[in-house]
This record gives C-alpha cells, sequence and structure tokens, in this order.
C-alpha cells in the first residue's frame, strides 16, 4: 500500500500564508516570551508530529485509501511511524504511540485535529481562531482546548478537505464560504486577506439524537403546556415564524416542531447549508449554489423557493429568511401552503416584524408598506422568539399570536412569556415560561381541525 513519489511542489490551493513579521519588529517588543518547559514539550511533539505527517504523504498510496479497511490502514500507520521514529533515534512510548497514530488517522480519514472534539458529544460550537486558538462550548460556556494546527498551512487544509467535500471552495477571490459536515453540523470559514490573523472557522454541531420538544421541555427551554400548543399549531397547519438571535436555538426549534407534521405530507426544504434534521420519509431537500470561479452559476434561494412551488409541496420550510426570498416564501404562506415555517435573525418578536418588512422591499419592487404589512399579517400566524440568556441557556421567551392589522400597524398578542425572577447562586437565570391569560384568537380553528385543546391552559398563573 505505501510507495514512494514525489509529491508536487507549489503553494496550497488555498494560497501560502502571510509571511511572518520581520525579525526587527520582533526584537523591538519590550517584553520577551519564554516558553515554559511544557510548552516546549509540546512544540517538540508536533515538531514530531509533523515529520511523521510529511512522511506519511509522501508514502502513502492515497488512489486506494477508499479500499482499503480500517483496520489494515492502522497497521501501516502504525508500521510507518516506527519506521520514522527508528530513522530519527526518537522514542515514544505505547501510549503516546497509539495516540499519534489515531491522530495521523485522524489526517487520513477525517479533518485532523478537529476529529476529537467533533467525536465530543458535549460541545456545540468549536470555534478556531487561527491555528494556534481553538475554543470550544459546553452548556452554553465557552473555553479554550489544547488542540491546535501544526501551522496555517495545515489548517488551511482541512478547511479546503471540509468544503471540497459539499462543491464548494475558498481561496483569495471567495474568502469565506458556508458548508456542512456529513452528519449536517454547519461550517463557516473566513481566510486571508479578509482573517487578517490567519483563516478561522466556525463549526455548530448538531446532536446525532436530534432534540424533540420533550428534551426541550426537559431541558428548561419552555413549559409542557406551551409544548402541546405548539404541537396543536403545527397539527393544525398554522404559518409559524422562529425568531432569535445568533445561537439562539433556532434551528433545534424548528427540527423540533417539523416532528409534529404527519407523515404523509410532502416536505420541501429549502437552506443555504442543509443542516435540517426533519424525521419524515416524504422530504426533498434543496441546497443553495455560490457562483463559480467565472462568477455565474449562483443559485439562491429565491430560485428554490419559486421553485418549490411547483413541486405540489404540503408544506416549505426555509431553514432561514436572509433576503429577498422571504417575499416570496409569503406569497406561498398566502396562497395555500399552510404548515410552512421559517426562522429570522432579530432580538424580539416585533424586531422580527420589521425585519421581514425590510427583506421583502429587497425585492426592488415598489410595494407601499400597508400593502407589505397586511401580507405578513395575513400570512404569518405565530412568532416564536428565543433567547440565549447570560447564563448561556437557551430558552423561548414567548409565543406571540398575529391577530390582524390596527390601522397601519401589524397587531399581535402574546400568549406564553417568560418572566424572570432573578438569578441563582450559580448564576442561573431564574424564571418560568407562563400563559398570559389570553386565550388565542385562533382557538375555535384549532379545535375545528381536531386539536385536543385545553382551554385551562392558557389562564392566568401568578409567578
Amino acid at each position: 500500500m505505501f510507495r514512494t513519489f514525489s509529491r508536487p511542489s507549489g503553494a496550497s490551493p488555498l494560497g501560502d500564508p502571510a509571511v511572518e513579521a520581520p525579525a526587527a519588529a520582533n526584537a523591538a517588543r519590550s517584553v520577551q516570551v519564554v516558553p515554559t518547559p511544557e510548552e516546549e514539550s509540546l512544540v517538540r511533539l508536533l515538531e514530531l508530529k509533523s515529520r511523521l505527517h510529511e512522511a506519511l504523504l509522501d508514502r502513502l498510496n492515497f488512489s486506494v485509501i477508499d479500499k482499503v479497511e480500517p483496520e489494515e490502514l492502522r497497521r501501516e500507520v502504525s508500521a510507518l511511524v516506527l519506521q520514522v521514529l527508528s530513522e530519527e533515534g526518537a522514542v515514544v512510548r505505547g501510549e503516546e504511540h497509539k495516540k499519534i497514530v489515531e491522530e495521523l488517522m485522524d489526517e487520513v480519514l477525517g479533518y485532523g485535529p478537529l476529529e476529537p472534539l467533533l467525536a465530543d458529544p458535549t460541545i456545540n460550537d468549536i470555534l478556531v481562531n487561527g491555528h494556534r486558538h481553538v475554543y470550544v462550548e459546553r452548556h452554553g460556556v465557552l473555553e479554550r482546548v489544547p488542540t491546535r494546527f501544526r501551522d496555517e498551512k495545515h489548517l488551511l487544509r482541512i478547511i479546503d478537505k471540509i468544503v471540497s467535500r459539499v462543491g464548494r471552495r475558498v481561496d483569495e477571490s471567495q474568502p469565506w464560504v458556508d458548508a456542512r459536515l456529513d452528519d449536517g453540523s454547519r461550517v463557516n470559514a473566513i481566510i486571508r486577506p479578509c482573517s487578517i490573523d490567519g483563516p478561522s472557522m466556525s463549526i455548530r454541531k448538531f446532536s446525532k439524537k436530534p432534540y424533540t420538544m420533550d428534551r426541550l421541555v426537559e431541558a428548561g427551554s419552555l413549559s409542557q403546556q406551551a409544548a402541546a400548543f405548539l404541537q396543536g399549531l403545527v397539527e393544525a397547519r398554522m404559518n409559524i415564524l422562529i425568531s432569535g438571535g445568533t445561537g439562539s436555538g433556532k434551528t433545534t426549534m424548528l427540527n423540533a416542531l417539523s416532528s409534529f407534521i404527519d407523515h404523509r405530507e410532502r416536505i420541501v426544504t429549502i437552506e443555504d447549508a442543509a443542516e435540517l434534521q426533519l424525521q419524515q420519509d416524504h422530504i426533498v431537500r434543496l441546497e443553495t449554489r455560490p457562483p463559480n470561479p467565472s462568477g455565474g452559476g449562483a443559485v439562491h434561494q429565491r430560485d428554490l423557493v419559486k421553485n418549490a412551488l411547483r413541486m405540489r409541496p404540503d408544506r416549505i420550510i426555509v431553514g432561514e429568511v436572509r433576503g429577498a426570498e422571504t417575499f416570496d416564501m409569503l406569497q406561498a404562506m398566502n396562497t395555500g401552503h399552510d404548515g410552512s415555517m421559517t426562522t429570522v435573525h432579530a432580538n424580539t418578536a416585533r424586531d422580527a416584524l420589521g425585519r421581514i418588512e425590510q427583506m421583502v422591499t429587497m425585492t426592488g419592487i415598489d410595494f407601499p408598506m400597508s400593502a407589505v404589512r397586511a401580507q405578513i399579517a395575513s400570512g404569518l400566524h405565530f412568532i416564536l422568539q428565543l433567547n440565549r440568556l447570560a447564563d448561556g441557556r437557551r430558552r423561548t421567551m414567548s409565543i406571540s399570536e398575529i391577530t390582524g392589522m390596527e390601522g397601519n400597524v401589524i397587531s399581535m398578542q402574546d400568549i406564553f412569556v417568560f418572566r424572570k425572577r432573578g438569578r441563582g447562586e450559580d448564576g442561573e437565570v431564574l424564571g418560568d415560561f407562563v400563559p398570559t391569560g389570553i386565550r388565542p384568537r385562533c382557538a375555535d380553528q384549532l379545535l375545528a381541525a381536531g386539536v385536543s385543546l385545553d382551554l385551562t391552559a392558557f389562564q392566568h398563573r401568578a409567578v
């Protein structure tokens, strides 16, 4: 399986990293950083792994990797490690040798230093700030981890490996990219010249076990009564907008809501990078496409929404509305595609309506604002507002019903809200998700659709 061949010389497909600052500039610094013995040991180990990796690239026949069983490949890699260590006169103990072999396997078959983080179920986000600094988010709290890449070129190679697998590219002419991993995790990467301090990458992981509404209730995101109400809204084919800031759990909530859709219905999903984890069988997943190197061939969300209307969908689910496709989504909601859902970035339910208004105007058509608001009021039925609180927890802040127009203003009423009670000793935000005492205007419509509705669940409860 191993053979000797000369690797082509030249730059990385992503471009060479920036030249290091001149030594004179370093000498001018008033404080000289002296590495600790632990840091020196880590650097020596990284250098050794770098040499092993170079040897692996030189001697491994990549054309047959897919045809080789993992255990056989592991034996080949282990033998190579022993050979190179013997040539260099280096001594590595049993556990360290095993660890090096695993890391080299990750380099060949996976995403190198990222593999242990991707396999850790407690990690929600992986944030790479250059090749030296990697942070993760666990339970809403950011922490730095010892993971690092060998150099900037190594990180660029991993980024290229990720984006090329989904037919995308990142280079100086297009220095940022949205992509996804095989498991649906969302990836954003940006490189020089836009990322001044070197390549940066963000990975939003998704649980291999999709979040259900029951799990969200257990996590304290909302109450059991509110969850039952949301189930009724989905079954009665209400159009729902999920609003929230970055990392507030919009996609998680969308996945949970979608679990209540009847398996006999045809669902068309539209996303920039496919990440929804719907459990139904009858699903058509559509994904946008960026422009090719010559600048043509791009497929936008608006194109896909228009095409979806010709595919006989029962429901259309747009991962996130960001621009002119909002108008087409509203048109679909107003012309028989009830039960559709989407998400938007906004801090409050009222702000979400303002964002929708703004995005409709991005079509370039000069609509009167009164007409835009009338379309929104008739197309959307409910807004779910999600926030990530100061303690890092993601919570549903309100479930609001759009009740129509009052003059030139869209009217709305809160059915459930999160009431804060203060902070706990460990910094946890205390509060309850409670009904406001307002009976939903759509209650009769839900009952007519066969939804079992407990009207006592809407009675006001003092906190």
